[in-house]
């Protein structure tokens, strides 16, 4: 039994919802989405709660699908979502001007990285990252895009992380090595 395709999802005033035979369209103030509804799963409105029903068992995994990406739909046309980065690294900042990153991060150029439409950046003190949208997926994307530029070293420390991520910092090399002279 899936217990996610089980909870309703409540719909906020401001949000739209129409239901088609194969996706399911929202809208609000921040964007609007669209969510595919595959074979066997049903989207039925109840007023301001929307319901994920599916036909038989053998739809069980596509019933909780279904019902979290529509869950992410309403919450982000209604309120958005946000991803934070941090830069670590001595010389190591971001710019941004309209939709253009650019990141100095130790290369012997600056990476210049195009934000998609409907993603928005904002830099607070050249290294710390927040990212908005009211896509939870491409959001995620261009995020795991930015750390992927430079990725935290376990050595050092150093390079693109989320904010809050632990890091387990690895031991170097012993100066003697214990070989031959």
């Amino acid at each position: 039994m899936s217990r996610v395709g089980k909870k309703p999802i409540p719909v906020p005033s401001s949000v739209k919802v129409e239901i088609g035979t194969d996706q399911l369209k929202v809208q609000g103030p921040k964007g609007k989405l669209e969510v595919p509804v595959p074979a066997g799963i049903r989207v039925q409105q109840n007023g301001a709660i929307l319901d994920i029903i599916r036909e038989s068992d053998e739809y069980a995994a596509l019933h909780g699908l279904t019902r979290a990406l529509a869950a992410n739909a309403v919450k982000g046309v209604s309120d958005g979502f946000t991803r934070e980065l941090d830069i670590v690294g001595i010389g190591y900042r971001a710019d941004v001007k309209g939709k253009l990153a650019t990141f100095v991060l130790g290369y012997s150029h600056p990476i210049e990285l195009l934000l998609p439409e409907g993603v928005d950046l904002r830099i607070d003190k050249q290294t710390h990252l927040v990212l908005t949208s009211h896509d939870r997926q491409l959001l995620g994307q261009v995020a795991a895009n930015m750390r992927a530029l430079r990725k935290p070293d376990p050595y050092k420390n150093k390079g693109v992380r989320y904010t809050g991520e632990i890091l387990k910092k690895k031991v170097g090399k012993s100066g003697a090595t214990g070989g031959k002279k």
